[in-house]
């Protein structure tokens, strides 16, 4: 389930670099709002939230010192495989149309749901949350956490790995070995997730083969880590057309 969020601002406003956390924290509140012993089991450490979120966005944008300042209204995506926590999200935002996010205040303008592809396997697909991968790596007698990048074989390895544990969670069996991810381009992204966290993680056009309820997770829930920090969200590129027109696809309200 994939969810288009448009919120309407009385002025121009402000969108920080860093306001993954912003958001987190406005899907848990709503969340918690509706349902909350749906909000306390998605609090359970290591354990994936199956839900993930894009950056947030303006159809009219420039820069600003430090920050982009929107025109007209944001939005940004939200998307999950369950059901329980589409309701309970949704439903809180429509209940309390009053949104504060950083130092704005929005409204929530619509709420609409997006349909899905039909088949995702050979699609081309880019990210609207950057993608996070780790590893565990020993230093100084300890293991560290060291952020991973489509240059390493590990990058996939691990995507991978994950990719399957959300699978296990869903569908309570073993995914099936069928899936591969072709890289064609990509952009690094250093994001603050809390005060003095930092996470390099990646925006990228891929293709993805493989099983198609495979796929469906990743695509739902989010491929890598921390989806629910704001990571890993991607969309279905749509063949470009030879007309002219449009703008970049970050700035359109399609995915």
């Amino acid at each position: 389930m994939r969810f288009l969020i448009r919120l309407k601002s009385e002025n121009s406003f402000k969108i920080p670099y860093n306001h993954n956390h912003y958001l987190q924290g406005l899907i848990y509140r709503r969340i918690q709002r509706t349902n909350p012993d749906l909000s306390l089991a998605l609090h359970r450490p290591k354990t994936p939230k199956l839900f993930t979120f894009s950056l947030f966005m303006a159809k009219k944008r420039r820069q600003g010192d430090g920050f982009l300042i929107g025109e007209e209204h944001g939005f940004f995506y939200f998307s999950t495989p369950i059901a329980e926590i589409a309701e309970a999200f949704i439903g809180g935002l429509l209940q309390e149309p009053e949104v504060k996010l950083w130092d704005e205040r929005f409204y929530v303008e619509s709420v609409k749901a997006l349909s899905e592809p039909h088949s995702l396997s050979g699609k081309t697909f880019s990210t609207l949350s950057p993608i996070a991968v780790t590893t565990l790596k020993p230093s100084f007698g300890r293991l560290k956490h060291y952020d991973l990048g489509p240059d390493d074989p590990k990058f996939y390895e691990n995507l991978e790995e994950n990719l399957r544990e959300k699978y296990i969670l869903l569908y309570g069996k073993k995914p099936p070995e069928d899936f591969e991810i072709k890289v064609l381009n990509a952009k690094s992204k250093r994001l603050q997730v809390k005060p003095g966290i930092y996470q390099i993680a990646w925006h990228l056009v891929f293709k993805a083969y493989g099983d198609e309820d495979l796929l469906k997770v990743g695509y739902q829930a989010g491929f890598g880590e921390k989806n629910s920090l704001g990571f890993g969200m991607v969309k279905v590129d749509k063949p470009r057309k030879s007309r002219r027109g449009g703008g970049k696809d970050s700035k359109r309200e399609n995915t």
